[in-house]
């Protein structure tokens, strides 16, 4: 039972490969050669198999066997592609052949042995690659000789196509370089380096198919970095190049103003310090600085590192000749055959009694804007503005920093770009007056309101407010005379409420006032306990002057005459205290007695003072009205003695 088992389960397994046939013999069969396409689909008809005939007696069994079996399967007498999706016949991987073995069994005994072999036939399926290893960042000197090959580029394609390099011309470096033979790869230096200029360069390098109809391409960036060489000698600064594009520096001239008072001070130059780079920027060889002549004995040092000269004693008020002219020379410390000289002038001056000074330190101007390319800066009442100085000769007006929108020139006038200017704009300039023969400088601002088309300039700096037009006037003027209603109103609500307030109190006073021209006044009165409680308010501040009289503390007056006190004191009931309670039930109100009113007497009597009767249960007040402030007749005699 196993046995058989065994045997269904190995024809189970060569079933793919083994087709089971009837045939006489395995003869008449030959070695198959074929061809098939990469990429070709599954099933894809490889060849024909030969057996002689075809008897029913006898059993026979052909296998594929070998190191391809598996790409190939038995379909009758014919052999078949075996590929899928996902396993394509791709020459580049299984190389240009596939090799099997086809075996014909006749009873399961070996009849025969045929070999197949099959080539896979090329198609342009894959693009050119560039090796990674030729496209890596280069490095070439800048001293490199033009029209020599300087690095080379290689690109492969996995179907052994022919490859040709082109150099991309849009590239911004393109016309440095150059390929003479495309199919080679290798690059030429068309234009000498220079790393000053350029220390990297780039170009897009594309390997293309030349002998194929698809011409399949692939492109790359390639960078190139410039090495620096020793190849430059030092200048000094600031550099200006002998012409646009051109690394070629002229050295300036240095001067510097001196006074026969200066000694023992470095000495500051113009356009600036006495300095110099090497022209090599990536190697920056350090430099020496050395005065070759015109040290005048060495009244100027200068020092080999820094290049700063030191004047070291002044300068004799008899020796003739007023400059000094130096050569200098700065070179590199390694290497001192590259060198750079320059010249610097020493100028002894007179001391300056006029240093540049402005007559104001700053100057209102005005623009109008137009079309006009280009127009003067006005200032008050049309006026042509211009920046003026003290007196002092050889003065040169700057602007710093410099403006692309003005200038000004020698004489201090200012010329502005109208056609650039926009209306109401506002632009603050500062203008340096410089004296070229000693050095000295002032400087001052210049506020300049760039006005609308037909706005007339001010007249003065009262009148500014003009610029805004006529319709911002008659908008101040109506926001004013709004400020000044709205006072006016608060004003009338104020005097409103005011009397309105004072209208109840002088009807409160009324009735008090009416009941003090009587003799006796009722201690149980509203009208009176009002006025009691007034008069109790102002005895604490002293003497005081009421409505009807002039109240004083009894304290403060002078002694009475004996006639006259005997009489008050029949006619004056004693009281046992100097406070009287009024009537008052509720307890409120509580007076002080010790006040009277003084009242004076009649035309025609000794002058004295007149008291009115004490203050009783009944509270008797005489309130005699005064005239006048003249009828009032106070004996100071008296008083004093």
């Amino acid at each position: 039972m196993s046995r058989m088992f065994c045997l269904l389960l190995w024809q189970l397994v060569l079933r793919v490969s083994c087709y089971v046939a009837t045939a006489s013999l395995c003869t008449a069969g030959s070695n198959i050669f074929a061809s098939v396409r990469e990429n070709s689909p599954a099933g894809q008809f490889i060849s024909h198999i030969s057996i002689r005939s075809d008897p029913r007696a006898n059993t026979v069994r052909l296998c594929l066997t070998g190191p391809n079996a598996n790409w190939f399967y038995l379909e009758g007498r014919t052999i078949r592609l075996n590929s899928s999706a996902s396993r394509v016949l791709d020459r580049e991987v299984l190389g240009p052949f596939l090799i099997a073995e086809l075996t014909c069994y006749e009873d399961d005994i070996k009849q025969s042995h045929y070999r197949i072999l099959v080539e896979i036939l090329n198609e342009n399926d894959n693009k050119p690659k560039f090796l990674e290893g030729t496209i890596q960042p280069f490095i070439i000197s800048e001293v490199a000789a033009v029209n020599s090959v300087v690095f080379t580029v290689k690109a492969v394609d996995s179907d052994g196509d022919m490859i040709s390099y082109i150099i991309d011309q849009s590239s911004e470096d393109a016309w440095f370089f150059r390929i003479d033979l495309p199919n080679s790869g290798k690059v030429v230096l068309s234009k000498p380096l220079d790393y000053e200029s350029r220390t990297r360069l780039q170009i897009i390098m594309w390997a293309q198919e030349s002998n194929t109809e698809e011409k399949f391409n692939i492109s790359t960036v390639l960078t190139i970095n410039i090495e620096d060489v020793d190849d430059q000698y030092p200048h000094f600064l600031p550099c200006t190049p002998v012409s646009p594009g051109v690394p070629i520096c002229m050295n300036p001239i240095y001067t510097a103003n001196i006074t026969r008072k200066h000694q023992d001070s470095v000495l500051e130059f113009s356009p600036g310090p006495i300095r110099a780079r090497d022209g090599d920027r990536g190697i920056n060889a350090p430099l020496m600085y050395t005065i070759l002549s015109g040290d005048n004995h060495d009244r100027f040092v200068m020092d080999n590192r820094t290049g700063e000269i030191r004047l070291t004693r002044a300068v004799d008020e008899r020796q003739p000749g007023a400059n000094f002219t130096l050569i200098v020379m700065v070179c590199q410390v390694e290497d001192r055959l590259k060198y750079s000289v320059a010249t610097v002038v020493v100028r002894v001056l007179s001391e300056n009694s006029f240093p540049p000074v402005f007559n104001t330190t700053t100057f209102k101007g005005f623009i109008i804007q137009s079309s006009s390319p280009a127009s003067i800066v006005s200032t008050y009442g049309n006026q042509v503005l211009q920046v003026q100085q003290g007196v002092n000769p050889n003065i040169r007006f700057f602007l710093h920093p410099p403006s692309q929108l003005y200038q000004v020139t020698q004489e201090g006038v200012l010329i502005a770009r109208t056609d650039q200017l926009r209306a109401f704009d506002r632009h603050i300039l500062q203008v340096v007056a410089r004296d070229e023969e000693s050095g000295e400088e002032a400087s001052a601002s210049v506020d300049i309101e760039v006005l609308q088309r037909g706005q007339a300039v001010p007249h003065g700096a009262f009148t500014e407010q003009q610029l805004f037009g006529d319709v911002d006037s008659r908008l101040a003027g109506g926001i004013a005379a709004l400020i000044l209603l709205t006072f006016l109103s608060a004003f009338l609500f104020l005097l409103l409420r005011f009397v309105r307030r004072r209208r109840p109190q002088e009807a409160d006073v009324l009735p008090a006032t009416t009941t003090l021209q009587h003799h006796k006044v009722s201690s149980r009165s509203p009208g009176f306990m009002d006025e009691a409680l007034r008069r109790q308010a102002s005895l604490r501040s002293g003497s005081f002057h009421g409505r009807q009289g002039l109240y004083i503390r009894r304290q403060s007056l002078p002694p009475p005459t004996s006639s006259s006190s005997a009489a008050d004191s029949r006619s004056r009931p004693q009281s046992p205290s100097s406070e009287v309670s009024l009537s008052d039930p509720a307890g409120r109100c509580h007076f002080q007695t010790n006040l009277f009113v003084v009242v004076e007497k009649p035309a025609g009597v000794a002058s004295g003072w007149a008291r009115s009767p004490d203050v009783t249960a009944g509270l008797q007040v005489h309130a005699g009205m005064p005239q006048s402030d003249e009828d009032i007749n106070i004996d100071q005699s008296k008083e004093d003695t």
